[in-house]
């Protein structure tokens, strides 16, 4: 599944509704509502969480994914040294990160491209990502809207 910065995973762009997902990628495994009345698809093959947000007419605004084959710019995410990973994105110009702990996790947060790289021992084991916010303080969304 190819990470699209900025815009999304895959098929998957910000600004989708529920029935663009669910044309891609199926019915969801297990959908729910968050405590904000977010509606949440969740796709097990996936290993991917959806967030719809209820304030933004229910448009996909935020993926978390931790598939093993997970790629950015064509190289692995899951599985691999945070280190070896940071290297790859440096190489693409991406070096900077807001690090924060959790007990035996790290989260790298890049403020530009809207990523956390979640780490556990070194290791990256989850990755989330969020549509952009631009610069007037709107959400820039990728799918274009039916007419």
């Amino acid at each position: 599944m190819k990470i699209n910065l900025k815009s999304g995973i895959d098929k998957l762009l910000f600004g989708m509704k529920q029935n663009d997902v669910t044309a891609v990628l199926g019915k969801p495994d297990k959908n729910y509502k968050d405590e904000d009345d977010n509606v949440i698809f969740v796709y097990n093959s996936l290993k991917a969480r959806l967030t719809f947000y209820e304030e933004e007419d229910l448009k996909l605004g935020y993926i978390v994914a931790s598939s093993n084959n997970l790629e950015v710019f064509g190289f692995q995410l899951i599985g691999r040294n945070i280190a070896d990973v940071k290297k790859d994105f440096a190489a693409k110009g991406i070096t900077k990160y807001t690090q924060e702990t959790f007990d035996t996790f790290e989260n790298y947060f890049n403020e530009e491209n809207w990523f956390i790289l979640q780490t556990e021992f070194d290791e990256v084991v989850k990755f989330e990502i969020g549509a952009i916010i631009n610069s007037k303080d709107e959400f820039d969304w990728k799918f274009p809207v039916k007419k």
